[in-house]
């Protein structure tokens, strides 16, 4: 079986690693696996790509195709026309894709048009609200999927409720959770974090990317005051992208316990996770990690395409009304936050699965 694998931003690289760790050693045990990795270059700086590659010991891309920058259109159109002269270069059997950022919808639409199969890690999962790119990325991709790997329950009755037929459907579990697992040991502390005078939950991890968060200058200066004023002055250390950097720099802020640094690899991301009193966050990839380490997390959105992490985990979804962070860092300080538990399945073990479904397809 001839695979691509789809690479493109930052979240897809912690989902390919154990992926391809498996069909690595399953090649080289004698399984009739050939891949090929293909990077989009959707995210396309150091900090954003490459240095993912080198922690996660993910090989080096066998094409990276340049496509980044640009609007929405644009990447999407950039994306499909490279695809496809890669995918006429290197034909393949099954197309893998993984979450639902631009890379993955615009590399299914081509796949598909070039009677390859897709295989869609990630399956299933809704946020339902149509304003967010990633919900349109989703429902298109899984829309001319063959091959539904899902994270939970809950995204495989989505699935369902669709018209997808179950035997199409593989409830695997989380590979974000197999990388966060096994690189675990390996996390390591920032440069920063004892010129800080950082010490364990005694700092909070705060990280904001949605337009809906930072594209308003009065929106976010407002959501970073209301952070700053129910934080009890604990340090708040802000990975910040260079954009928004700009316009949090410009506001009105007395914000001596804002800590703005560079994004930071994923073993030093998580360092600081792990060892944070509460994460502050628009992600939804982040929100599954603070669920397997136990850590607080506070979501400023009002949907979440990975409900588990609030029923199960130790998220909490507190919404895009600044007001709203109050109340649920009273009951941090207060001690009240919950437990929270792993959802079914998260045990490091979903590449695993995955590949052995891979080699069915191959039997059958």
């Amino acid at each position: 079986m001839r695979i691509v694998i789809v690479a493109g931003a930052r979240p897809n690289f912690m989902k390919i690693a154990p992926i391809i760790h498996v069909l690595q050693d399953r090649i080289a045990a004698g399984i009739d696996f050939s891949f090929r990795l293909v990077h989009t270059g959707q995210h396309y700086d150091t900090l954003m790509s490459t240095t993912f590659f080198d922690e996660l010991h993910i090989p080096k891309p066998d094409v990276n195709l340049g496509c980044g920058g640009g609007t929405q259109a644009e990447q999407t159109a950039a994306i499909m026309v490279a695809f496809e002269r890669e995918l006429l270069a290197h034909p393949a059997d099954l197309v893998l894709v993984v979450g639902d950022v631009t890379s993955t919808m615009a590399c299914s639409i081509v796949a598909k048009k070039m009677h390859a199969k897709v295989a869609h890690v990630e399956a299933g999962i809704r946020s339902f609200d149509l304003t967010m790119p990633e919900e349109i990325n989703r429902m298109v991709t899984d829309s001319i999927t063959d091959y539904f790997f899902t994270t939970s329950s809950v995204a495989t009755n989505n699935l369902l409720h669709n018209g997808v037929a179950p035997q199409a459907i593989h409830f695997v579990g989380n590979v974000m959770i197999d990388t966060l697992l096994k690189q675990q040991p390996n996390f390591r502390k920032p440069f920063f974090f004892d010129a800080y005078g950082l010490q364990p939950k005694s700092y909070f991890v705060l990280t904001l990317h949605r337009p809906s968060n930072v594209d308003s200058e009065s929106h976010l200066q407002e959501t970073l005051k209301e952070i700053l004023a129910n934080t009890h002055g604990l340090p708040i250390i802000f990975p910040i992208h260079p954009r928004t950097e700009k316009l949090v720099t410009s506001l009105e802020l007395d914000a001596s316990q804002l800590k703005i640094v560079t994004p930071l690899g994923y073993l030093e991301f998580n360092y600081l996770v792990q060892n944070a009193k509460a994460v502050i966050t628009d992600s939804g990839g982040i929100t599954e990690e603070t669920t397997i380490m136990k850590v607080p997390c506070l979501t400023l959105r009002d949907s979440t395409e990975r409900p588990e992490t609030v029923s199960i985990g130790t998220n909490e979804l507190v919404g895009t009304e600044p007001k709203s962070i109050q109340e649920p860092l009273s009951r941090l300080f207060a001690g009240n936050w919950k437990k929270g538990g792993v959802p079914e399945l998260w045990d490091g073990n979903a590449a695993v699965r995955i590949v052995a479904v891979l080699e069915q397809l191959i039997a059958s």
